[in-house]
């Protein structure tokens, strides 16, 4: 009987011993997968904090666009007016002058008193040639007594005038 509980003993030990190896075995693959997946974490990561970054960089990217745009918009206006002030020929309408002041004087000359007037050093360095000068039609009630507009014809430097007029912002 002592040798029977001493053998049923050595075959528990035994078993014992497999099922050990089995769970350090068992543990040591365990091991192995909790690093791939922390591994496989750690990539993540570092993928979600690329992506936050790509983010950022397209938010300050659309801010800085937007200063831009901005910026192209009040140029874009500046060149439009300019390229209006050039489509419109040359062409300068002169608002505000009582009715019967250029039977007088004759428009040509009343533009270039205007002109002493208001922009002498422009008047010195270029020479201004008006080609034509005449009213226009009335556009507005004829009930009402409103002057009609002077237009001159010129041939080149209306551009020029422009520029100074913008200047002064005031023209008498």
């Amino acid at each position: 009987m002592l040798t029977d509980i001493g053998r049923r003993l050595d075959e528990h030990s035994e078993l014992i011993n497999k099922e050990l190896e089995n769970i350090k075995k068992n543990q040591s693959e365990m091991k192995n997968t909790i690093l791939k997946m922390k591994n496989s974490l750690e990539g993540l990561n570092s993928r979600i904090e690329a992506t936050e970054q790509v983010i950022e960089l397209d938010k300050r990217l659309e801010e800085i666009t937007q200063g831009e745009q901005k910026k192209e918009k009040r140029q874009s206006k500046n060149s439009l007016r300019e390229c209006g002030d050039n489509i419109k020929h040359t062409n300068i309408h002169i608002i505000g002058v009582p009715e019967g002041e250029e039977r007088d004087k004759g428009a040509e000359n009343l533009f270039e008193e205007i002109m002493a007037e208001n922009f002498p050093n422009l008047r010195k360095e270029i020479d201004i040639q008006v080609q034509e000068a005449q009213r226009a039609p009335n556009k507005r009630s004829r009930k009402r007594p409103t002057p009609r507009h002077i237009i001159i014809k010129m041939s080149k430097i209306k551009e020029r005038i422009l520029k100074a007029a913008r200047e002064r912002q005031q023209v008498t």
